[in-house]
């Protein structure tokens, strides 16, 4: 692998990183090209080319993995964990969630049961493939 290209990885690496930990606050592009040091246009291009989905997608998914825990482990109505995951309105919320998970999230929560099974490997087995 060439310097450059494991400059860029870094680079994308790090914004991902700030999307991982931030995942409810308001992110957008031009901030994540920001930390990322490219331009907006060469910030969308690579994070694709590198992980597989835009940004946007990314970061969606990640706010409907966080519900997707909320859901089974606190009783927090649907429209709580809309706003504490990061999402502006509980309709933009549930079509996501539908749209990543399959199926709404009321429907999600009545379905999921809390077993004894290490974090790990749950968390591996109910992570939404896109």
């Amino acid at each position: 692998m060439s310097r450059a290209a494991e400059e860029s990885n870094r680079r994308m690496l790090r914004a991902r990183d700030a999307m991982d930990r931030g995942y409810a606050q308001p992110l957008d592009v031009p901030a994540l090209a920001r930390i990322a040091h490219v331009s907006q246009a060469h910030f969308t291009r690579t994070f694709r080319a590198t992980f597989g989905e835009t940004p946007h997608r990314y970061l969606q998914r990640r706010r409907v993995e966080r519900a997707m825990f909320l859901l089974r482990e606190t009783d927090h109505s649907v429209t709580d964990i809309c706003f504490q995951v990061g999402f502006g309105s509980p309709g933009t919320f549930s079509r996501t969630f539908r749209d990543i998970v399959g199926r709404s999230p009321r429907a999600y929560r009545r379905e999921s049961v809390t077993a004894a099974v290490p974090t790990c490997f749950a968390m591996a087995w109910m992570r939404p493939s896109d």
